[in-house]
């Protein structure tokens, strides 16, 4: 997610930019912030995109309102409370890598089961060792599985599913 490099299979070769930190600097994960990138193995670059990648599931779901609620949270950016607006690479090298600090799960995600299931997600996202991250095989895996449990409710034309269409 900013971390766009070219990999050639056949000579198992990577071409990567002179410098790893492109990007926003809020959604670049901690072994990029420190410098740690292991750029000569492609696999590296796809850990830290799973870490960008779990930034954004939050950003999208804290806009989620939960169990029937019309109360739609106040946008606000990963480590919006943490950081100022526009973030030096060194503040976030602070609070990711020194604090290690992650996004809040607001409380009410827990009553919520879509919601929950997705802060677990977006959490196995965040993991500090790269090597312990989700790929993207299993948060396909794990996505398609959420969204069949809600596809049968999803076929009803519910009141959740009418204030939901009206907030978009």
């Amino acid at each position: 997610m900013g971390l766009a490099v070219r990999y050639n299979a056949d000579t198992n070769e990577i071409d990567v930019p002179h410098t790893t930190r492109v990007g926003t600097k809020r959604y670049l994960a901690p072994e990029v912030l420190s410098d740690a990138l292991y750029t000569s193995d492609f696999e590296a670059f796809k850990r830290a995109d799973m870490y960008s990648l779990g930034l954004v599931f939050w950003e999208v779901a804290s806009r989620c309102a939960a169990n029937n609620s019309s109360v739609v949270p106040e946008y606000g950016l990963p480590y919006h409370e943490l950081v100022s607006p526009d973030p030096a690479i060194e503040e976030m090298r602070k609070v990711v890598c020194g604090d290690g600090a992650r996004p809040g799960l607001p409380n009410h995600w827990t009553a919520d089961r879509t919601l929950s299931q997705m802060g677990k997600l977006m959490t196995e996202c965040w993991y500090e060792n790269p090597n312990s991250r989700l790929t993207a095989l299993r948060v396909k895996k794990t996505m398609s599985t959420m969204a069949a449990a809600v596809a049968p409710s999803a076929n009803t034309s519910s009141g959740q599913e009418r204030k939901f269409h009206e907030t978009v």
